[in-house]
C-alpha cells in the first residue's frame, strides 16, 4: 500500500515538473495516457491516480472525450513557495545564505504529550531534543528545536553528527522525509530563549511549527523553527 502510494506521489512530482520545465503554456494540451505511460514506464492506473492529484490542485483540467490541458495555475512561479517542502539548511542557502549550524543542545527525554501525538508514539517512549541555531556569518537566522523518535536513530546522541541537514541525517538511518503538515505565525522568541543565547537583536520571527513524514506517512520529526523576520520571505500561490 506503501509502496504504491509512493510510486503515484513520485510521478505527480514528475509529471509536474514534466509540465514546468517542458514549455507548456496554459490551455495546452497533455500528452496521451498511453504516451505518458510508456514515457514513465508505469500502469496506466498509477499514471490516472497521479494525474487525478494534479487536476485536484489545479495544474491541470480535464475536457471530457478531448483530453488533459495545463491549467493556468501552471505558470502561476513564485520564488521559494511557502508549501515547498524542503529542509531547512536547503530553505537556507535557496534564500542566499551561506548557513553554519550552531547546536545549543542535544538531549533525550521523554516527549511532551502534544509532540508524542504529533510524532504517534506512546507517551512513555523517548524523543531526541536538539536546538540549534542557524547562522549567516555572524548574523543569526533562525532558532530551532526538533524532536524525533529516539528509535530512528540507534547511535548514541555524542557518536552523531548533528550541525548538518537533519533530513539528510535521517535519510542516512532509512527514513527519507517527503511531506511535511505545519502552521506558521508572526511572534516574538520566547524570552528565555532571548536571554539565554544572546538574541536581544532578533526581533520579530515567523514561527513554523511543522511535523514531517516520509511518503508512507511515518512521522519522523515535529519542528518549531523561527525564522527571523528581516531574513527570509516567503511566496505562495491561492487557488
Amino acid at each position: 500500500m506503501g509502496t504504491a502510494r509512493t510510486i503515484v506521489l513520485e510521478l505527480r512530482d514528475k509529471l509536474a515538473a514534466f509540465i514546468a520545465n517542458g514549455g507548456f503554456k496554459a490551455g495546452d494540451k497533455l500528452p496521451t495516457e498511453a504516451a505518458l505511460t510508456a514515457k514513465y514506464g508505469v500502469s496506466r492506473t498509477a499514471l490516472r491516480e497521479a494525474l487525478k492529484l494534479l487536476e485536484q490542485n489545479g495544474t491541470i483540467y480535464v475536457h471530457h472525450g478531448k483530453g488533459r490541458y495545463v491549467g493556468g495555475i501552471a505558470e502561476l512561479k513564485v520564488e521559494r513557495p511557502i508549501t515547498l517542502f524542503e529542509s531547512v539548511t536547503a530553505l537556507t542557502r535557496g534564500n542566499g545564505y551561506d548557513p553554519t549550524n550552531k547546536v545549543l543542545s542535544i538531549a533525550e527525554q521523554q516527549a511532551p504529550a502534544h509532540i508524542s501525538e504529533a510524532l504517534k508514539i506512546a507517551p512513555s517512549d523517548r524523543v531526541l531534543r536538539l536546538e540549534r541555531i542557524r547562522m549567516h556569518r555572524d548574523d543569526v537566522l533562525m532558532y530551532c528545536v526538533d524532536y524525533v523518535p529516539r528509535q530512528l536513530i540507534n547511535d548514541k546522541i555524542y557518536d552523531v553528527e548533528w550541525s548538518g541537514s537533519l533530513i539528510a541525517l535521517l535519510e542516512s538511518y532509512g527514513h527519507k522525509a517527503t511531506m511535511s503538515s505545519a502552521t506558521a505565525a508572526a511572534v516574538m522568541l520566547p524570552d528565555d530563549v532571548v536571554a539565554a543565547n544572546n538574541l536581544e537583536e532578533f526581533g520579530p520571527a515567523f514561527r513554523i511549527v511543522e511535523t514531517v513524514y516520509t511518503a508512507a506517512g511515518e512521522p519522523i520529526v515535529y519542528a518549531e523553527d523561527y525564522h527571523r523576520g528581516d531574513a527570509f520571505e516567503f511566496s505562495f500561490v491561492r487557488s
